[in-house]
């Protein structure tokens, strides 16, 4: 008998803050960042080369994450925060992050 891992309905999103006149160097603000989303009750979320990927069980808790994540940014002073958010939103289809990166294996 085949037992299946249990998917669960999220909400799916790609995620990047840039901070803007603080110089060529911004890995102290998106540490900063990470750290206010890690903090997000329900949220999951992986960091890539170029955006971070989060999940959660709906569009809410991702964007208190985006919240969360300017709020850190003002607090290091930052007087110009960019970000841009790409949501995927799929009710009715079970599935997680790692679901639709395991789907393209060959």
């Amino acid at each position: 008998m085949r037992v299946l891992k249990r998917r669960r309905i999220v909400s799916i999103a790609e995620f990047s803050i840039h901070p803007i006149g603080t110089g060529t160097s911004v890995g102290k603000y998106v540490k900063r960042a990470l750290q206010a989303i890690s903090k997000i009750d329900g949220l999951e979320y992986q960091v890539t080369a170029m955006a971070t990927i989060l999940e959660a069980k709906d569009v809410q808790t991702i964007l208190r994450a985006v919240e969360a994540s300017h709020s850190a940014l003002r607090a290091m002073g930052g007087k110009r925060i960019s970000s841009t958010l790409r949501i995927d939103e799929r009710p009715g289809k079970p599935r997680t992050m790692s679901d639709k990166t395991e789907s393209l294996e060959y």
